[in-house]
C-alpha cells in the first residue's frame, strides 16, 4: 500500500506500532527538556562545587540558550537533505556529547562552550520529532500527536527538573548529568528500533528551507510565539521568589507550587491538543486570552496562597497550548520549509524565554514590586495576540 501524503511529508508506518514510536519521541523531549531546566533547579550546588557565585554560574544557562537560537536554523538547514530519523538520531548524538563533555571538565569556561554544543540540537530535535509525530498519524488527529510528543518537555518540568533539584542534595551534579547521558543514549535506541525509516523528500534541500525567512506567514507565526509566550517566562522566573516574599509559603510548600505548575503545563498541552485538531485559530486566541487574565490574576491574586494554588495551574495551562498550535500553524504555511520552520519554533520560544525574563527583571528592580511581572507577562500576551490577528488578516488576504 502507498504510503497517504501529508503536509509534513509521505505518512510514515512505525514498524511497532504508532504509540511506541510516540513513547520515543516524548522520551527525547523529556531527557532533553531535563537537560534544559534541570541546571537551573541544581545551580546553587554546581555554583559550589566551581567555587564560583550563582550568578557566575548561570553564565552556563544563557549559554545553552544561545545554543538553541544559533543551533535550530543551521541544524535544521544542513540536515535538510538526509532522512528525518538520521537527523534525529545525530542530534541525539550531539546532546550526549554535549552532556558528557560538560561533566569533565571543572571550570566555568569549557562548561559553557559544552553546554552551548548540548544547546545546539535542541530546537531542530524538537521541530523534527514533532514534524515525525504527525506524520505517523492521520490529519485529524495530528494536534494530538504533537502534544503527546512536546509532552516530554512538560513532564520534565514536573518530574525530571525537581528530581535534579533533590538529588543534587545529596549527589554530585555531575552524577545528575551522566544519567542524562544515559538516557540519552537510550533515547538513540529508541529512535532507531521504533521510528520508521523515511526517505527525503526530493524537493527539500537547504535552498528550499531557507524559503521560510521570506515566508510572512512563517514570520507572523514565530512572532507571535516570540511575543505572546514570553508573558509565562516573565512570571515563571521570579515564581519562586514571589510565592516566598509576597505570598510567603516556606521551602517544601514553593516546591508543591512548583510541580503543580508542572501539572498545569502538562494539562494545557493535552487539552490544547485536542482543540487544535477541531479549531485551530480559536485554540490560539482561547490560549492568549487566557494567558491575559491569568497573569492579571497573579499580579492581583500573588498574596492569597489559596487563590495562588489556582493561577499557579491555570497560567501555564492556557499559555502552554500555544507552543502546539504554533508547530500546528507552522506545518500549514511552511511549505517545502518545513524541517526549518518547526525548528524554529523553539527559537522563538528561547527567545521569548529571554524576552520575559528581561522585561521581568526591569519591573522588579525598577521598584514596581515583584507582582508586576504579571501585569508585564500581560502586555506580552496581549502583544502576541494582535500579531496573531495581524496573522489571521495577512492569510485572509492572501486567500482573497
Amino acid at each position: 500500500m502507498e504510503p497517504t501524503e501529508t503536509v509534513t511529508g509521505p505518512r510514515l508506518r512505525p514498524p511497532h506500532g504508532v504509540a511506541p514510536a510516540i513513547a520515543a519521541l516524548m522520551l527525547g523531549t523529556f531527557t532533553i527538556g531535563t537537560g534544559e531546566f534541570g541546571m537551573m533547579g541544581i545551580l546553587p550546588a554546581f555554583s559550589h562545587a566551581l567555587n564560583i557565585s550563582v550568578g557566575q554560574a548561570s553564565a552556563v544557562i544563557s549559554a545553552y540558550a544561545l545554543g538553541v537560537v544559533v543551533g535550530a536554523p543551521i541544524m535544521a538547514i544542513a540536515g535538510a537533505h538526509l532522512p528525518r530519523r538520521t537527523i534525529l538520531l545525530l542530534l541525539l548524538s550531539l546532546f550526549c556529547i554535549g552532556n558528557i563533555g560538560t561533566i569533565l571538565f571543572s571550570s566555568l569556561l569549557p562548561i559553557e562552550v559544552m553546554r552551548f554544543i548540548t544547546g545546539l540540537p535542541h530546537g531542530a530535535f524538537f521541530g523534527i520529532a514533532a514534524l515525525t509525530g504527525a506524520s505517523m498519524v492521520e490529519r485529524a488527529r495530528r494536534g494530538r500527536a504533537i502534544s503527546m510528543v512536546l509532552s516530554g518537555i512538560m513532564f520534565s518540568t514536573v518530574i525530571g527538573a525537581p528530581l535534579s533539584t533533590f538529588l543534587s542534595q545529596y549527589i554530585s551534579w555531575e552524577a545528575i548529568y551522566g544519567a542524562l547521558s544515559v538516557l540519552g543514549l537510550l533515547c538513540v535506541a529508541g529512535v532507531a528500533f521504533l521510528i520508521p525509516a523515511d526517505r527525503p523528500q526530493a524537493n527539500v534541500n537547504a535552498l528550499s528551507e531557507l524559503t521560510a525567512f521570506k515566508n510572512p506567514h512563517v514570520l507572523l507565526t514565530l512572532l507571535t510565539g516570540a511575543i505572546g509566550f514570553g508573558g509565562m517566562f516573565a512570571v515563571y522566573t521570579f515564581l519562586t521568589s514571589a510565592l516566598g516574599q509576597v505570598t510567603h509559603l516556606n521551602h517544601w510548600m514553593i516546591t508543591l507550587y512548583q510541580v503543580i505548575w508542572g501539572c498545569g503545563m502538562v494539562a494545557g498541552n493535552s487539552f490544547g491538543g485536542a482543540m487544535i485538531d477541531r479549531n485551530l485559530d480559536r485554540t490560539t486566541i482561547f490560549s492568549l486570552i487566557g494567558s491575559i487574565v491569568f497573569m492579571l490574576a497573579f499580579w492581583l491574586f500573588l498574596p492569597s496562597s489559596i487563590t495562588m494554588l489556582v493561577v499557579c495551574f491555570f497560567l501555564p495551562a492556557a499559555t502552554v497550548i500555544l507552543s502546539p498550535a504554533m508547530q500546528s500553524r507552522l506545518m500549514e504555511v511552511a511549505g517545502d520549509a518545513q524541517t526549518l520552520a518547526a525548528s524554529l519554533n523553539h527559537s522563538a520560544f528561547n527567545i521569548a524565554n529571554a524576552l520575559g525574563a528581561s522585561l521581568g527583571a526591569m519591573l522588579v528592580e525598577n521598584g514596581l514590586g515583584i507582582g508586576s511581572v504579571g501585569w508585564g507577562g500581560a502586555i506580552l500576551s496581549a502583544g502576541g495576540l494582535l500579531i496573531y490577528f495581524i496573522t489571521l488578516y495577512v492569510a485572509h488576504r492572501h486567500k482573497a
